[in-house]
């Protein structure tokens, strides 16, 4: 028996109903929940520096509560992992470390993820250079007598990092390979860890971003030799770059950029990014930025995809050159 006509329009409708909504249809109602950041590391590093530098603008400029979650281990890939799993919505994403896009591929076999093909850049949240930052029980006043230190423990010293295959690793090897000393490496699962170790005494080295060491430093309990970066930055204005401190060329940077699981919505990820840029040029942001050591460099979409190709390319060269591994 055939239905109705207007029963027929009724069912039609229903099942209308009933297919899920589209990419495209849930992009146009975007947002209308929480969004949440995924952080790869524990509070108190640069990641989390900067995913909170940005929580407060963005929750205001989309309507919407946008919730920090630190997911740290295994090298970021925890955290890294549940983000190119998550729905492409636009309701997953990513502060995303250098270290860990560019690093992590050239050094660890079966990976689970592809830096191009699995994410899709957002934007830039902060840029910082590292610092080179001592325990106080070194007793080194300067660069220079740190490294005369050092020549005098080969295989004694030990450096951190906030865990295998970060920017901090790399720069901690390339810092004994530059002076000529053999150190031990000992990853940490962050920077806030490390730290309170290398206050405590128990570790001697920690290159990293200044802004999860600037309080350390002012309280005493850590003491800061260099930025590794081009200009001494406003936070710590009494430390010299690594080139005023006898050490030329040796520079490392690292950048906290925002990444979005591949296939979400062209639409949804412009519209973050016009955010994320926005809120770059508030006041209250630059003031945090620069008390924190960090520098803001607002990037379109096209820009933060071309500097996260760019990272993977020199990144793992750098890793292959020096035969730098996860061991």
């Amino acid at each position: 028996m055939m239905p109705h006509p207007r029963r027929r329009g009724l069912l039609g409708l229903a099942a209308a109903l009933a297919v899920p909504a589209t990419p495209r249809a849930q992009g146009s109602a975007w947002p209308n929940r929480p969004i949440t950041v995924i952080v790869p590391n524990p509070p108190g590093g640069g990641s989390d520096f900067a995913a909170r530098l940005f929580q407060e603008p963005l929750t205001r400029a989309l309507g919407v509560q946008v919730v920090i979650d630190n997911r740290p281990g295994a090298s970021g890939n925890i955290a890294i992992g549940h983000v190119v799993r998550a729905a492409p919505d636009g309701y997953t994403l990513l502060l995303q470390y250098n270290g860990y896009h560019g690093g992590n591929p050239a050094m660890i076999r079966n990976l689970g993820w592809d830096p191009v093909r699995d994410l899709s850049p957002v934007g830039m949240g902060t840029v910082a250079p590292h610092g080179i930052f001592v325990s106080p029980a070194v007793q080194a006043a300067t660069l220079a007598d740190f490294i005369t230190w050092c020549k005098a423990r080969p295989g004694r010293v030990n450096y951190a990092s906030s865990g295998n295959g970060t920017i901090q690793h790399i720069a901690g090897a390339l810092f004994a390979r530059t002076i000529g000393v053999p150190m031990e490496h000992v990853p940490y699962r962050g920077a806030a860890p490390a730290l309170q170790d290398l206050a405590g005494g128990r570790i001697e080295l920690f290159i990293t971003t200044p802004s999860s060491a600037i309080g350390l430093v002012q309280g005493g309990r850590v003491t800061a030799l260099a930025i590794a970066g081009e200009a001494r930055i406003p936070a710590l204005p009494a430390v010299p770059t690594t080139a005023e401190a006898g050490m030329p060329g040796f520079v490392v940077d690292a950048w906290f950029g925002f990444f979005a699981p591949a296939g979400t919505p062209a639409a949804v990820i412009e519209k973050i990014n016009v955010v994320l840029r926005a809120a770059a040029e508030e006041p209250a942001v630059k003031r945090r930025a620069e008390e924190g050591g960090v520098f803001l460099r607002p990037l379109s979409v096209a820009q933060m995809d071309r500097v996260a190709r760019r990272e993977v390319e020199l990144l793992g060269r750098v890793i292959r050159e020096n035969n730098i591994t996860v061991d």
